[in-house]
């Protein structure tokens, strides 16, 4: 019966951050990097560049939510899930730091997100069920591309841009040690040839929500 309810509780949970999510009505636990920061002189073109960045971006993060929370549900210990259901606390505070930068740029969320949403929370539920080490090895695997993605926008970033370049050097940073963190809990190191596979599905994903 405690098992059950604690099922129940983590589902309602996960229900209730889920639209939170979804409506961006999450708020932040830490500050805004790029709170103090001056908005740039940027072009129109510039501008519109940095918020389909931004856009991607935020959809990354929906994603990351969602496929945390999935892999939550269905952690096998407390101490897996306790690990995931932190690092997607974290992942709320990237969410909304991008939205505030979507909304600075004048600029709206993909229409993808709720599809992504939905995708990612049933693969992170998939996940979980394969058990902690494969589970945390996936954290390790999408925190290594999610790396990658960043430092390709920070170096895609309009020189001048030091408000959206602060906000993507924290999430790198928070990124990386999630992955570090999951292969010290025991995460299993998926082949590289699966990396690659990931690698291609996500550039799909980022060059349409880049525009949409």
């Amino acid at each position: 019966m405690r098992d059950t309810n604690s099922f129940i509780d983590g589902l309602i949970g996960g229900i209730d951050r889920s639209l939170r999510t979804l409506t961006g009505s999450s708020t932040a636990t830490r500050t805004n990097p790029s709170a103090d920061l001056q908005e740039p002189d940027l072009s129109e073109q510039e501008r519109k560049h940095v918020a389909g960045l931004m856009r991607v971006n935020h959809a990354g993060e929906i994603c990351a939510q969602a496929l945390y929370e999935g892999q939550a549900l269905a952690a096998k210990t407390a101490s897996a899930k306790e690990s995931l259901l932190h690092a997607a606390s974290e992942e709320q505070d990237h969410l909304s730091w991008c939205r505030q930068r979507l909304d600075q740029l004048d600029a709206r969320p993909s229409v993808f997100d709720p599809l992504f949403y939905g995708a990612s929370f049933a693969l992170g539920v998939g996940a979980g069920l394969l058990g902690d080490r494969v589970s945390l090895g996936f954290v390790e695997a999408t925190e290594d591309q999610v790396v990658k993605h960043l430092e390709e926008h920070l170096a895609d970033l309009p020189e001048q841009d030091d408000k959206t370049r602060a906000i993507l050097e924290e999430m790198r940073a928070d990124e990386s040690r999630h992955g570090a963190e999951a292969l010290a809990q025991g995460g299993r190191v998926f082949p590289q040839p699966v990396k690659n596979a990931m690698r291609i599905v996500s550039k799909a994903m980022t060059s349409t929500t880049y525009r949409i």
